[in-house]
């Protein structure tokens, strides 16, 4: 028997009370693993719609495959209005379905036997939500090529796939494998995620297979009048097929510009292993917003500029070194779409490793310096403003801070192992390791204490899950000596770090009690290197 309403009202309050935010019952209802979720595993979906531009509307069903794990009788499907679940079937008998806001509730018929294979198929319609400002705020990109034809694209990151199709819209469980059917007006293109199976030339549709597990926000629609270049790409696995999708007019600027997708290709795989989707090749797809991880399909929309529409984050002049969408994006396909957070306050574990692999691809071609140049530089865009990691069961991801504090957590932790062969080691581990899984943070922590053989919790702690930044607090004293402690930090915290004291430099290891040595100093300054994201202070 499923749980009544009342049991997520309760854990509501609890979360509510527990982190002092305002929620919902639905934020429940979309964060939670639901009993009417946890009872069955995701196989197989074969998304089967017709896009139609002119009305700015959809139509179709999604067939969801899946396999008992418990004997339930209700299942919860996702959508968000406008769009409405016409009917759904289960081999040939239309279900009772009730809703309670955008979480649909299929009562089943068919006997759910443990370890069996059973699949509905849920059909549906409507115009879908607009994006207001993609892919942040996202949905149906509705737009048009400088040449009047159509050019359309999905995002829907956060605010989750069930804004544009019906599926279990949660990120704990990725379906095994995927077929597209996307049906288009003539005289466009659907390019979507895996390979392109067949089109079928009189209805024009195309239909896309996913051979990998794929999350919900990686599944992707982009339309428009494009055209086809590609290459063959050597890879760690063997040969890598790279195509890419870009509007006619813009053929002759993507050629020489998306030559950054193979030198990506090339510093990712060294850092973080093979490209984890070689099955279903690599894809750069140009879109009306800037840019989206979706999986084998990465959208595109950086204007064929250097930098992020051409600035550089970092302000140090090495972001313009790259276009800072493909490589930011593709590196997702590692953290996030290989690695993928099992729930959304653990966000940073794709924002944050990706960010940091901006300073890599650096690393790979400029070196280790013009890569710590570039990871320092962007702790400008760091706020502090909330913790890295959100709240849990409720859809909330943290801080905007997960990318560049996120990144600069990982610099630290490089630089605190200090074995390059080690650390690229760890980073490619993981990507075995937690190969086409969900995870969570701790997991990932865990990992990386038990490789590196550092303690880091307090560090993970810190900077995760605090605002605060790490003060090291200074003192030279009559005697010739130097007093140091550690102020804005949470309980254990410990750290050795990299000072300079005039022109000598020693490492030493502050606690949160106040420690003195002898250390040479030539003035009465103590600068820590810039690799630790700490703030020093003089006191009397």
């Amino acid at each position: 028997m499923s749980k009544p309403i009342h049991y997520f009202l309760f854990c509501l309050m609890l979360t509510a009370t527990a982190f002092g935010q305002e929620f919902t019952m639905q934020d429940t209802l979309r964060g939670s693993i639901t009993p009417e979720r946890a009872w069955w595993d995701l196989n197989y979906y074969h998304l089967n719609i017709e896009v139609l531009p002119d009305k700015k509307s959809i139509a179709g069903h999604n067939t969801i495959r899946y396999q008992v794990l418990e004997e339930q009788q209700v299942l919860q499907i996702d959508l968000q209005p406008p769009l409405k679940i016409e009917k759904v079937i289960q081999e040939g008998q239309a279900l009772e379905i009730s809703s309670k806001g955008n979480a649909h509730f299929v009562k089943l018929v068919k006997k759910q036997k443990k370890g069996a294979f059973n699949e509905i198929r849920v059909s549906y319609s409507g115009s879908p939500r607009e994006a207001v400002n993609a892919p942040w705020d996202g949905g149906f990109s509705w737009k048009k090529d400088t040449n009047g034809k159509h050019f359309v694209a999905t995002s829907c990151q956060g605010l989750g796939a069930s804004v544009w199709w019906p599926n279990k819209d949660h990120m704990y469980d990725e379906v095994d494998s995927m077929a597209i059917s996307v049906k288009v007006p003539k005289g466009l293109m659907n390019i979507s995620n895996g390979r392109l199976r067949k089109v079928d030339t009189e209805t024009n549709t195309y239909h896309w297979f996913v051979s990998n597990p794929i999350n919900n926000y990686g599944v992707n629609v982009n339309i428009g009048d494009y055209v086809h270049f590609g290459e063959k790409y050597k890879g760690e696995k063997g040969i890598l097929d790279m195509d890419y999708y870009v509007l006619r007019a813009d053929l002759e600027k993507a050629k020489p510009h998306f030559k950054d997708a193979p030198k990506m290709m090339k510093a990712f795989e060294h850092w973080f292993g093979p490209y984890p989707f070689y099955e279903d090749g690599f894809k750069l797809v140009q879109v009306p917003y800037l840019g989206m991880e979706h999986q084998s399909s990465v959208t595109y929309g950086n204007q064929f500029k250097k930098g992020y529409l051409g600035t550089d984050l970092s302000g140090t002049g090495w972001g313009l070194k790259f276009d800072f969408i493909i490589i930011h994006e593709a590196g997702h396909e590692w953290f996030a779409n290989n690695i993928t957070y099992k729930d959304a306050a653990d966000m940073w574990v794709h924002e944050g490793f990706t960010a940091y692999s901006e300073s890599l691809f650096l690393d790979y071609y400029y070196g280790t310096k013009a890569a710590a140049d570039y990871v320092v530089g962007t702790r400008r865009g760091i706020r502090n403003d909330r913790t890295v990691i959100g709240t849990y069961n409720v859809n909330h991801e943290g801080s905007g801070d997960m990318y560049y504090k996120g990144a600069n957590l990982l610099h630290m932790i490089r630089t605190l192992l200090d074995d390059d062969a080690k650390w690229r080691k760890i980073l490619r581990g993981l990507n075995t390791e937690f190969y086409h899984q969900t995870v969570t943070t701790q997991q990932i922590e865990t990992y990386i204490m038990e490789k590196s053989g550092l303690d880091l919790a307090p560090i993970f702690e810190q900077y995760l899950r605090t605002t605060d930044i790490p003060v090291l607090e200074y003192r030279f004293n009559s005697d010739g000596t130097v007093s140091h402690r550690y102020t804005h930090v949470v309980e254990g915290f410990e750290m050795p770090i990299l000072v300079h004291t005039g022109k000598s430099s020693h490492v030493i290891s502050p606690t949160s009690e106040w420690q003195t040595e002898r250390l040479r100093y030539s003035e009465k300054q103590l600068v820590t290197a810039r690799d630790y994201y700490v703030t020093t202070q003089l006191v009397n």
